[in-house]
């Protein structure tokens, strides 16, 4: 199978911040250059208005008539752009040009007095023009002189394109920091992943226990999830450990005794011994199956702990699927059941329940006295899935030993039923319960778990 390769994280954020900062240039780049252009505009347009005002100052009336001294203070304030070529007019009441160029274009719209800006062209390239009104109200000379000023644009796209290169080389040199910045934060922010990989590469194979090391909380659930995974391992590992030990330890003698009683079989010639030792042959071989059959359901309980998932299971089907599971066995339909009207739900795996529950009545029937009860009964946050029986029940010193592995206190267990149903219990958050002995009472063994809806 092919390796999927995928983008690092540090190429995953150089990727965002790179794009963040591409974006952030074209905006800024945008305002730039609109801030710009406004500024050189205004800037440009103040130096227009103040030599057209300068020019409207300069004008007399002379024997009736308007005359214009062009003053020298406006040529110096349009001088502040030396690229640029200038244009202006002086026009009469009736739009007669007193002075200057004819060819410098009026205002679109006529505002009183005050000034008017407009674009036109100056020549061949795209100017920017003024328009300015004085009015005279003499005995000689009445009505309005238009005094129209412009200038090329030069000045004004080179002071926008200043102030737009100075707005990114600012942008440049933050974004130059930015991005050391989010690299130096990328690798430290990185470097707890550096040491748990470390320490992953430090162990040997065989250890599974829990890696113990300061993260943070956006990694801790990695970590987590880490040792959750490993802890399952290391179970799944410790049941296979001791199937194969539970295996070599108790196969090994009733194998021999199999082998060594069919060789006397083999060899015996009165019939009647051989009869005897055919029939302890069979008997080892159904007390070998009985314990191959339960070393293979604690088998499959341990792997269905960590693998099969849980959903609410209603403890009555459990126990009716253990009673018809029953009805076949010697002494099974004996089973009296003992359900509750109401339902009892537990969180759980019903096949694993099912197998606990079954190990429970057989173990009842193998070694209690009848009547026996299998049921369920509801105590306020628990469920009890349970089997009774009418006997007195083990002693306190037997009692104490029940529930381990291959504690058999009766000819003939395994020892391996009560160690399934307090595996299958403690795998559900509840416990494995044993009753007292009494003859009144009767013995019980039960499966206590947590009771969804309690």
């Amino acid at each position: 199978m092919a390796e999927t390769r995928s983008w690092s994280l540090k190429s995953r954020v150089a990727l965002a911040v790179g794009a963040v900062l591409l974006l952030g240039g074209i905006v800024v780049l945008w305002v730039a250059l609109a801030y710009g252009g406004q500024a050189a505009r205004e800037a440009y347009d103040r130096l227009l208005l103040g030599a057209a005002r300068d020019i409207a100052a300069a004008i007399t009336i002379r024997d009736g008539a308007a005359v214009v001294d062009m003053p020298a203070s406006a040529f110096q304030m349009l001088a502040l752009a030396p690229e640029d070529r200038i244009r202006y007019r002086v026009t009469g009441p009736d739009g007669a040009t007193l002075t200057g160029s004819d060819a410098a274009p009026t205002p679109p719209r006529r505002d009183g007095a005050g000034p008017v800006f407009y674009d036109g062209d100056l020549g061949a390239e795209p100017g920017r023009y003024v328009a300015l009104t004085r009015r005279f109200a003499e005995r000689s000379f009445s009505g309005p002189v238009q005094v129209v000023v412009g200038q090329t644009l030069r000045a004004r796209h080179a002071l926008a394109r200043d102030i737009a290169g100075g707005a990114l080389a600012v942008l440049a040199a933050a974004g130059i920091a930015i991005g050391l910045f989010a690299w130096l934060a990328t690798r430290s922010a990185l470097r707890p992943l550096h040491r748990l990989g470390r320490a992953l590469a430090r162990r040997d194979p065989t250890d599974l226990t829990p890696i113990t090391l300061p993260m943070p909380a956006e990694i801790a659930p990695v970590l987590g999830a880490l040792n959750g995974f490993m802890g399952r391992l290391d179970r799944q590992a410790s049941a296979s450990r001791n199937l194969i030990g539970d295996a070599a330890h108790q196969l090994r003698t009733p194998v021999a005794a199999i082998r060594a009683q069919a060789q006397d079989a083999q060899e015996e010639e009165d019939p009647a011994r051989r009869a005897r030792l055919l029939g302890r042959i069979h008997e080892r071989s159904v007390g070998l199956s009985r314990l191959l059959d339960r070393m293979l359901d604690r088998a499959m309980i341990i792997h269905r702990t960590d693998t099969a998932p849980r959903a609410a299971v209603d403890l009555r089907d459990v126990a009716l699927e253990i009673y018809e599971a029953l009805e076949d066995m010697p002494g099974g339909a004996a089973i009296r059941l003992d359900l509750p009207p109401a339902p009892v739900v537990v969180r759980g795996d019903a096949l694993s329940l099912v197998e606990a529950g079954k190990n429970l009545a057989a173990n009842a029937l193998a070694h209690g006295a009848p009547p026996i009860r299998l049921g369920i009964a509801a105590e306020g946050g628990s469920a009890r899935l349970f089997a009774r029986d009418s006997g007195p029940g083990p002693s306190a010193a037997i009692l104490d030993g029940m529930g381990a592995r291959f504690a058999a206190h009766a000819p003939g267990g395994a020892g391996l039923g009560l160690a399934i149903a307090r595996e299958v219990a403690q795998s559900h958050g509840g416990a494995l319960r044993l009753g007292p002995g009494g003859a009144a009472d009767g013995f019980e063994a039960a499966v206590v778990l947590p009771r969804l809806g309690a």
